[in-house]
């Protein structure tokens, strides 16, 4: 149970960074403001696909089993 806790603390400092970094790279990039929302909401279907799936597996672990789409 403990080992899934940290498993999840690094989860989510590793996917707050990325999501830092996406972020600043979509501020420099030269794009029109349409296309700049659809990217933006891609980059958040994304990671919550991620994070259920990663979050999903961390369950298992702990013993705790919900259903998968696999």
């Amino acid at each position: 149970m403990i080992g899934t806790l940290i498993g999840l603390i690094f989860l989510v400092i590793l996917l707050g960074v990325m999501w830092w970094a996406l972020q600043q790279l979509l501020a420099v990039i030269p794009m029109a403001e349409p296309f700049r929302t659809i990217v933006y909401v891609l980059m958040v279907v994304v990671l919550v696909i991620i994070v259920l799936y990663v979050a999903s597996i961390l369950l298992g672990m702990a013993g705790i089993h919900v259903p998968s789409l696999r």
